[in-house]
């Protein structure tokens, strides 16, 4: 029997934790620093996900035997690093990549640098520095609109911002370079814009043993028909039918995981956890959008659900390299997951207001911005609330969300009304 402790505060987190706690193997699960959500599935704990200290304390005070990190930021900083690095907690089971294979997600230009290396399909591209704002309007000539400008270190996922006009894109350099993400617009990719469809891989590895999880449609703009701006995702479903065909995901494998996997063992960078691949698909060929060092969020919330097999299991698999293909057992339903938001998400938002729930709802309902304040439960984010339903078709799925949505209420509640439709347009094609 296993102690688990799960890092992060998100519906990533409360997803990941509903999951475990369904586990066989689990003695007792903490979260920290968890929210409402969580609470419900272990025990929250109020340290800060960048406490490394205190964190360590933790995990030899609890004897944790298994420490998964949900968020980007700490693996970026280093935390695996600290973990397996410490005498006392060598034998810790660490589901995160140490800081040289956060790097993935943690510099775009490494990112983007490793993937020209090894032959691993994406965009054109070009790094600058803050020095060379010349150079990088020079560069957008030789670029049709859209035109794609990133950050290159973390922005809570809103580093990315793609404009219409030479004019926008030149005020959103300027921007980068002046300091809009701090230390990580100091530094900044343009690339050219690919047309196609997104759609996100994801794996558990340790080196080059992997298994591959459910794949999901992500949201980004917080609009329906996808306008406005960037978001961290306001839904997912999965699978991502007819996107994700058999052909295209052998591709997949072939082009981009197992070469991004030899990549690693190349740079002698060991990587025990998860990998998310952003993809575009274009023409039925896929291109890296981005990599991750961790789990999506909300595509989390519509993945865990899909997932049959033992989570722990596949955790201690993965430590010990022993994890086959066939490990993971996939469940035929499909899932869809809608964000509840607070009204102004990404800009300005209020929050504070209360949360109530009508009736049974037949949802999965993980907290991502909520709080206990006065024994009630708030709003407390930009993104309140991740909403999944299962279904034996899309449509099920997807109505039973909006079922349950109408069942949830908070002043300023704001969420898209077309998750997954592109796909079922897609499909009805196809039938």
């Amino acid at each position: 029997m296993k102690n688990v402790l799960v890092i992060g505060s998100g519906a990533r987190e409360h997803a990941l934790a509903w999951k475990i706690s369904q586990s066989k193997k689990l003695n007792q699960l903490y979260i920290l620093p968890g929210n409402p959500g969580t609470a419900l599935c272990g025990t929250n704990v109020d340290i800060s996900a960048n406490d490394f200290e205190r964190i360590k304390q933790l995990i030899w005070e609890k004897a944790i035997d298994i420490v998964v990190v949900g968020p980007e930021e700490p693996l970026v900083n280093g935390i695996a690093d600290n973990i397996l690095h410490d005498k006392i907690l060598q034998d810790v089971i660490v589901i995160g990549p140490i800081k040289a294979g956060a790097m993935l997600e943690g510099s775009k230009q490494f990112a983007k640098n490793f993937m020209r290396k090894y032959n691993i399909p994406t965009a054109r591209y070009q790094n600058f520095e803050s020095s060379q704002l010349y150079e990088a309007q020079q560069f957008l000539n030789t670029l049709s609109p859209p035109y794609v400008i990133k950050a290159d270190g973390l922005a809570a996922g809103k580093g990315v911002v793609i404009t219409n006009t030479k004019e926008d894109a030149q005020k959103t350099i300027q921007e980068f370079f002046d300091g809009k993400f701090g230390y990580a617009s100091k530094t900044i990719v343009i690339e050219e814009f690919l047309q196609g469809i997104e759609v996100s891989y994801f794996i558990l590895c340790h080196g080059k043993n992997y298994v591959l999880l459910p794949e999901a449609k992500d949201y980004k703009r917080v609009g329906d028909k996808d306008t406005g701006p960037n978001t961290g995702g306001m839904g997912t479903v999965s699978p991502a039918e007819g996107i994700a065909t058999k052909e295209f995901t052998d591709k997949v494998i072939q082009q981009i995981i197992e070469p991004t996997l030899n990549g690693l063992e190349q740079e002698n960078i060991p990587y025990c956890g998860f990998i998310f691949f952003g993809l575009m698909n274009v023409d039925g060929n896929p291109y890296v959008i981005e990599y991750n060092c961790r789990l999506g969020d909300p595509e989390t919330e519509s993945i865990l659900p899909r997932i049959e097999s033992d989570i722990i299991e596949l955790f201690e698999k993965a430590w010990n390299k022993t994890l086959q293909k066939n490990d993971i057992q996939i469940s035929s339903q499909k899932a869809a997951t809608v964000i509840l938001a607070s009204k102004g998400y990404p800009e300005l938002y209020e929050k504070g207001f209360d949360i109530t729930f009508d009736g049974n709802i037949l949802s999965h309902v993980f907290h991502a911005g909520t709080k206990i304040q006065d024994s009630k439960l708030i709003t407390n984010g930009g993104r309140v609330l991740a909403v999944t339903s299962l279904g034996n078709t899309l449509e099920e799925a997807i109505a039973l969300s909006y079922q349950s949505i109408d069942k949830i209420h908070f002043q300023n509640k704001y969420y898209r009304k077309d998750i997954g439709q592109d796909i079922l347009k897609i499909n009805s094609k196809h039938v």
